[in-house]
């Protein structure tokens, strides 16, 4: 399993793009998945320079609908109606919640979204291929986290997770719905413990995040490879990097697994 990060917060070096987004190419088995596209075009640019062609894409899927995720659709390239695969959320949130605004793009990235795309939307767990799972609605269960965006519950928030021979592989966009959440859905879902977490953590202080509860769940958890990224403060991110070790990956990465 590898996955390039197309569209992240920081670039790995002064070859690549970065803006604050998240976008992953994910090569598993024999399939190829593009998890969230960004603002811009960005994770094109660097789809190109990377050498990898976004047509070979298998299916496409959307982790929830904020534009830092979802906003690079309308930059696509694809000649063919590929399989997105979302929560039915996408195609009708229009509000922003924090500043109260409806925002005019939404409507046209959902309209770019039925178009153009084969979409498959689900609120369960989606196994998409074997072994590979869109884990639709999270149970919020751990008691510390939120599983919220300000006052809203973004039910529509999820992440992929996949079965390897080394244990469960949860990478998630944003993870408003929580983390931990996640990765206790996850683990669930494939019937593995955590042996990767990999991409947007959501610890902002704005929110009053739950840095030392999910400092200590991962302590418990020991996941082998742990990559918070997109959505973490930088104090907070520090904070990971001492206590768990391990590169700060950004756009142009390899997670060779």
């Amino acid at each position: 399993m590898k996955i390039r990060l197309l569209t992240e917060n920081l670039a790995s070096d002064m070859v690549w793009l970065a803006e604050w987004g998240f976008s992953a190419w994910i090569e598993f088995a024999d399939i190829r998945v593009l998890f969230d596209t960004g603002y811009s075009d960005v994770y094109c640019r660097n789809a190109e320079h990377a050498g990898i062609d976004l047509e070979q894409a298998d299916f496409i899927a959307l982790s929830h609908f904020h534009r830092d995720h979802t906003r690079g659709l309308l930059f696509h390239p694809f000649q063919s109606r590929k399989p997105l695969i979302l929560h039915p959320r996408v195609l009708t949130a229009v509000l922003d919640t924090k500043k109260k605004t409806v925002r005019n793009d939404y409507a046209e990235i959902q309209n770019r979204i039925a178009r153009d795309f084969d979409v498959r939307t689900s609120t369960d767990v989606l196994e998409f291929s074997k072994g590979a799972f869109f884990l639709g609605e999270i149970p919020r269960v751990t008691g510390f986290e939120r599983g919220a965006f300000f006052d809203d519950p973004m039910m529509d928030d999820t992440a992929l997770s996949f079965q390897t021979p080394k244990g469960a592989v949860v990478i998630s966009g944003c993870s408003h719905a929580g983390i931990c959440n996640i990765c206790e859905y996850a683990k669930s879902v494939t019937g593995q413990q955590l042996y990767a977490v990999i991409g947007g953590f959501h610890l902002l202080h704005s929110e009053e995040p739950p840095v030392e509860e999910t400092i200590a769940y991962f302590k418990d958890e020991r996941p082998e490879i742990l990559m918070p990224m997109h959505c973490v403060d930088f104090d907070i991110q520090s904070r990971f990097q001492q206590e768990f070790g391990g590169p700060r990956p950004g756009a142009g990465s390899v997670i060779d697994l």
